[in-house]
């Protein structure tokens, strides 16, 4: 595995408000096979021992308009030498996938862990509670023991797991370590989150169109973050404050983001109109979290925005309807052109992202107008599912 470095913070830090989650630090880490967009055409007919020119040319399109330029993942020529029936069509294969992957995401959050918690600065004897997303594994008992163990955490630390939230998966963790860090005064909670793409990788099939979207979209990686309430001054440096947090789920869409756990792994089907119904209803849903601060429409271009880039499309809906100017998603754009979509994870890379971003800003008078002490966290996930956190940041 291999993880990115610190983030550099050397902003000023505010206040937080007394009883308020915040983001203390994070971390991220990644498998070392490093794709480069423009070599993965290539690479998969040839790993997949696929000659259909159609699909082929399909693959090189979409490896375009997804604007990822480079991406993490698990899969190796190694792995496929040593189980080629992962290439193979029709094979049972979950068991093999499975193996792979426990031990790839477990590898992956350890380091992301341990990251944060460098960064952090406390040692790890003061977690008290862990809250553990991927969409990437079965097991019994889940990851986030192993998880636990691999950090050397006290028996005694809480745990809770969130399996198969998909995309929206990390803001739904935060949602969850906030309401545990302000239930439990004095608590820090450790949020990891980890996926890899090898439960669904698969052989190009005409009969199976999305999963040229995911082969060109979707990346592995791990991400991980410590909350807690009332930061110790001097010791603990706060970025995010997570004032609330709402969830909201779409009636009669849950067949949009559909995906089975079947004997060849995990299969998924995204309804065409997905970019279309997250942009019919996103106005709603972050007006309920802005009017609980006085925020209206008219204020979407003085906020922050830490949005999920589900892929380009999404984004572009959401700065169109929004009427967002173009450095509001640069953070998400960001994310998605260095990791692809990484699932749960890359809410964490956005808001890695989203810090630079600001800090570089710092001494330019013409960024500074638009003002972003407040902003919104937003995810979207199977059912079709929004996940969103008013937030106030910390850090400028």
């Amino acid at each position: 595995m291999g993880s990115e470095g610190e983030t550099a913070l050397n902003g000023v830090h505010k206040l937080a408000s007394p009883g308020k989650a915040t983001i203390l630090a994070l971390g991220k880490a990644f498998p070392h096979q490093l794709v480069m967009q423009e070599l993965l055409v290539d690479g998969y007919f040839k790993n997949t021992k696929c000659d259909d020119p159609v699909l082929k040319q399909k693959l090189a399109r979409l490896c375009k308009t997804t604007t990822v330029k480079t991406r993490y993942v698990v899969m190796s020529e190694e792995i496929l030498k040593e189980y080629p029936e992962l290439a193979l069509e029709g094979t049972p294969t979950i068991n093999q996938r499975l193996k792979i992957a426990n031990k790839a995401v477990t590898d992956m959050a350890i380091e992301a862990s341990q990251g944060c918690i460098k960064n952090w600065g406390r040692p790890s004897s003061s977690i008290t509670h862990l809250v553990y997303v991927s969409s990437s594994e079965a097991r019994l008992p889940g990851g986030d023991l192993y998880l636990a163990k691999g950090l050397g955490l006290s028996p005694e630390t809480s745990r809770v797991t969130l399996y198969f939230l998909g995309c929206s998966g990390g803001v739904a963790g935060l949602r969850v370590a906030k309401d545990i860090a302000e239930n439990n005064p004095g608590s820090r909670v450790l949020l990891a989150t980890s996926e890899t793409t090898i439960v669904g990788f698969k052989p190009p099939s005409i009969d199976r169109p999305y999963d040229l979207v995911g082969a060109a979209l979707f990346g592995d990686g791990a991400g991980a973050i410590v909350l807690g309430t009332d930061p110790q001054l001097g010791i603990e440096k706060p970025l995010f404050e997570l004032h609330t947090s709402i969830q909201h789920f779409l009636p009669n869409t849950e067949k949009t983001i559909d995906g089975k756990l079947t004997a060849e792994g995990i299969s998924f089907k995204l309804g065409r109109d997905l970019p279309q119904l997250i942009e019919d209803n996103i106005e709603g849903f972050c007006d309920k979290l802005m009017r609980i601060v006085g925020l209206n429409d008219k204020d979407y271009n003085k906020m922050f925005w830490a949005v999920h880039p589900g892929g380009p499309a999404i984004l572009n809906r959401m700065e169109k309807r929004l009427d967002l100017l173009p450095e509001k998603l640069v953070a998400s754009r960001r994310a998605l052109m260095d990791y692809g979509n990484a699932s749960s994870n890359t809410i964490v890379y956005v808001l890695e992202y989203m810090i630079e971003e600001s800090l570089k800003q710092n001494h330019n008078e013409k960024k500074k107008e638009h003002g972003d002490e407040w902003g919104l966290l937003l995810a979207f996930g199977p059912g079709i599912t929004f996940e969103g956190i008013l937030a106030r940041k910390l850090i400028v």
